[in-house]
């Protein structure tokens, strides 16, 4: 599997993003994004949306898209992954 995390902490309230690309048994790739809130009561609640895609290059290439987009609205890498 591969994935990365990112974080961006503004007026006091963490927000994290995640995104996992993995290979599943019918020989598919799944690209899965994860967002919301951290470390608040009832933060375990973000959104999700799982992307199918056909083989590794294409679906590695939507990760790092979406990698991108989340850094350009302010979030940072997570060093400790």
């Amino acid at each position: 599997m591969i994935g990365f995390h990112l974080l961006r902490n503004r007026k006091g309230c963490t927000r994290y993003y995640r995104v996992d690309v993995a290979y599943n048994l019918f020989g598919e790739y799944s690209v899965l994004r994860e967002w919301g809130l951290r470390g608040r009561p009832g933060a375990g609640t973000g959104n999700r949306h799982v992307t199918w895609f056909s083989n590794l290059r294409d679906a590695c290439l939507a990760a790092e898209t979406w990698q991108k987009r989340a850094m350009r609205r302010g979030y940072d890498r997570l060093i400790n992954d």
